[in-house]
Order: C-alpha cells, then structure tokens, then sequence
C-alpha cells in the first residue's frame, strides 16, 4: 500500500495570526482526512493501541486507493471527535493542522469560529 506523502496546496486565504478555538466544526464536514505514512503508528500510540488496531478500527482506504484516512461516524463527523473535542489533537494529522492555514476550501469561514471572531 502507497501512503500520501504530501498533500495538495491551496490558497492561503487566512490572516497568520489565525489561531484555532478547537470548536471542531471542521471536523463535522464530510470529507476524508488522509493520514501520511507515519500517523497511523503516532496517533495509535497515543490512543494506547497497536497500528494494527487503529488501523483496522479506525481507518478506511482513500477513494483513489493510495493510503489511508479516518473513517467518519454516521453523522460525517471524524471518529476521532469526541464531545470534549479532538481526541488525538496533540498527534492530530498534517492535513487538520495546516487547515485552514495551508489549505480550506470555499465556504469554510462561514463554519469555524476562529474566522468568524477574527474578522
């Protein structure tokens, strides 16, 4: 299996003093988060698990089947947000820490807070 390496650059749209409320908005939208070749055995750690285990519970392969993201609860939110938030924020993966920074999508000021009271 081929993991992501690297992910797309957008934009950067966003003022650099952007700074993250954790209000896990972002992380209700449908959508994959791919996780580079070395997230599944960090972010399994820290869960207290084995990669094998994290793996199998909690990732799916990606559509264009290069690697891995994390697999959505019924309601499109990442499997990882729990009601305190994040529950991997400390070993999140590349793809939520550079959003919206390194990369967003249209529309995605209307949904985080941190946008909403920076402007």
């Amino acid at each position: 299996m081929q993991f992501v390496t690297s992910l797309p650059r957008g934009s950067i749209t966003v003022a650099s003093d952007f700074h993250c409320t954790r209000c896990g908005n972002c992380c209700r939208m449908p959508g994959e988060v791919r996780l580079l070749k070395d997230e599944p055995e960090r972010i399994a750690a820290a869960l207290g698990m084995t990669t094998a285990a994290f793996i199998e519970h909690f990732t799916r392969l990606t559509r264009d089947r290069q690697g891995l993201s994390i697999i959505e609860k019924d309601d499109d939110s990442c499997a990882m947000l729990g009601p305190d938030g994040c529950q991997i924020h400390e070993v999140k993966p590349y793809q939520c820490r550079a959003f919206p920074l390194e990369w967003n999508y249209e529309g995605w000021e209307a949904i985080c807070e941190a946008a909403e009271s920076d402007s």
